[in-house]
């Protein structure tokens, strides 16, 4: 289930509407139909326990493995790195639409393509600005 059912199951399960929930997590109603729908994520990781405290649910329910890897790439890479990450998923994604490979092998394959994008960021660190820098 992703994230944008997650969320949406549980509020409607607790019988709240979009706009409560909106105000209980401090965001618009735009923002919480974007993520039912699953146009956009939290972009920090505090909002994900605010929404699972709110619907009463653990986090780690909240929390996909793509989603911790966008709050990781976005956390350590600002802006760019979220957004490569989201078109990374996307891609890869792709190449799965209409297969017939196993969920469980899909999902190895994903996280290993995740690990290679950890490699790759950090052999290029010595290529970035030094301004983007953290050490």
């Amino acid at each position: 289930m992703k994230f944008g059912e997650k969320i949406k199951k549980a509020r409607t399960a607790l019988g709240i509407s979009q706009e409560e929930f909106a105000r209980a997590i401090g965001v618009s109603l735009r923002t919480v139909t974007n993520y039912e729908t699953g146009d956009r994520h939290p972009k920090k990781r505090g909002l994900y326990f605010k929404m699972a405290e709110v619907l009463n649910v653990d986090v780690n329910y909240l929390l996909t493995d793509d989603e911790a890897f966008l709050l990781d790439a976005s956390g350590r890479y600002g802006s760019s790195g979220s957004r490569q990450a989201q078109e990374l998923i996307a891609e890869v994604s792709g190449l799965f639409a209409g297969g017939e490979m196993a969920q469980e092998d899909m999902d190895i394959m994903m996280h290993a393509i995740q690990e290679a994008y950890w490699q790759a960021k950090e052999n290029n660190k010595k290529f970035r600005p030094k301004k983007y820098r953290s050490e």
